[in-house]
């Protein structure tokens, strides 16, 4: 009797463990926050991890979140610097005209073909493509964007068209980026 006993207590803790590691390979995501609008850019805190860290299988970045929870980056978009608010509600990477243009994207009144709604109404924008964005290493080729007018955003957002193509989490207070 006691031999089953025991029996049964192995096979419940190998079992246990087992169910840990399947539920680590199959666990969703932790769920992300949506950011809201933003009246003025704040400063971006330094995280006071190391910023980037090579992992086995890429980089990893860790952005800490600013005094109302949002998270900024500079990014390096064909190869200049944009400052971005980290945005999981945006469905794709947005520039503001003016950031447009320091890439040399100048696009003419008829090239303002789509409509979408934000926090301020609905706006027009004008669909483009990046051929690369890079945020301290990790990068994304090929993204599409939208450039929206600079009365109509106040701060580019770094959407879904990026982070769709990376691995991102948000762990307690940072959003850790992956690739």
């Amino acid at each position: 009797m006691r031999a089953i006993l025991c029996f049964f207590i192995f096979v419940a803790v190998v079992c246990a463990g087992l169910s840990r590691e399947i539920g680590k390979h199959f666990a969703k995501p932790s769920d992300q926050t949506q950011a809201a609008a933003v009246n003025a850019p704040a400063p971006r805190k330094s995280v006071p991890a190391p910023a980037p860290q090579q992992v086995a299988y890429g980089r990893t970045v860790r952005l800490e979140g600013d005094q109302r929870g949002h998270f900024r980056v500079e990014a390096r978009v064909e190869g200049r610097s944009i400052d971005f608010m980290v945005d999981t509600g945006a469905s794709s990477v947005v520039l503001r005209e003016s950031s447009a243009a320091k890439l040399g994207i100048f696009p003419k009144p008829s090239d303002y073909t789509g409509r979408t709604s934000t926090a301020n109404g609905v706006a027009r924008f004008a669909p483009v493509q990046l051929s690369r964005i890079e945020v301290d290493g990790i990068n994304v080729f090929d993204v599409r964007a939208a450039v929206m007018p600079d009365n109509a955003l106040n701060v580019n957002l770094l959407g879904m068209t990026f982070l769709s193509r990376i691995k991102f989490s948000h762990d307690h207070g940072l959003l850790v980026l992956e690739q």
